[in-house]
């Protein structure tokens, strides 16, 4: 497995349909944000109605004419998930990416039996949301010209601590199976290379603005802005399927 950093490589999405799991939250908006920007007719999910509405209503205002729908998808329950990428497809005919985007932490000071409590919760929306997304999506992703699988993980998962236990071996199972997902687009595509990527991009941990205004002082050292999360993604499209299947795209330096 290769690691690779992303370039930043202006991309047109013009005719793309992008489906974002998990975009209610900072990072589901910047993302809307961006995919809509680009060109692609963007399908965001989140549990959260009402910052979901949010989020897609912002994408549409920002970007006069972009098609930005919100739905209210439970990730956890696989034949809900394929109705939803049935239904993108149906709809619109294609579809070129899935982002994932559901997230969560828990953790402590230590390693102590409460990190089996977190497990429970973390082990849910961390791993359980990637498997049923994958298979979902998978079938129209390697139908398309340019599908892309994109998770996104912690630095974390690679380096994890006694406090951190639950929610670093779930990243690091969702990372596993989004990794598998490429060793499977890689094997349909055969000499011809894989038409669908499957890839990580890693980041030490999220910043937004809101977060800047509550903590003025705070350096974020390391921390990844969404806005460049959501530029990062849109990039992944600008790079030959092949390179970016079955690797680590790290945004921040590696531990």
């Amino acid at each position: 497995m290769n690691d690779t950093q992303h370039s930043a490589t202006p991309q047109s999405l013009e005719g793309a349909v992008v489906a974002v799991a998990g975009a209610a939250g900072p990072a589901g908006r910047a993302t809307l944000l961006r995919l809509a920007e680009a060109g692609a007719t963007v399908i965001g999910a989140d549990a959260d109605v009402e910052r979901l509405a949010e989020a897609v209503d912002a994408a549409r205002y920002a970007h006069g004419g972009a098609t930005v729908i919100g739905e209210t998808i439970d990730l956890l329950d696989l034949h809900a998930t394929q109705d939803w990428a049935d239904r993108v497809q149906k709809d619109f005919g294609r579809i070129d990416g899935l982002v994932h985007l559901v997230g969560g932490w828990r953790g402590g000071a230590d390693l102590t039996d409460s990190a089996l409590q977190d497990w429970d919760l973390l082990e849910k929306l961390l791993i359980r949301t990637v498997q049923n997304t994958s298979l979902a999506f998978r079938p129209a992703l390697e139908r398309s010209d340019r599908g892309r699988y994109l998770l996104i993980s912690a630095a974390g998962a690679s380096k994890p601590t006694a406090g951190n236990a639950a929610y670093a071996a779930a990243k690091a199972a969702a990372e596993a199976w989004t990794l598998a997902l490429g060793d499977a687009f890689r094997k349909a595509g055969g000499e011809d290379g894989p038409r669908a990527a499957a890839a990580i991009l890693v980041v030490k941990a999220l910043v937004h603005e809101a977060m800047r205004a509550e903590r003025p002082n705070a350096k974020f050292a390391g921390f990844t802005d969404v806005t460049d999360l959501a530029q990062a993604v849109v990039e992944t499209w600008g790079s030959p399927t092949r390179e970016v299947n079955g690797n680590r795209l790290w945004l921040t330096e590696k531990p």
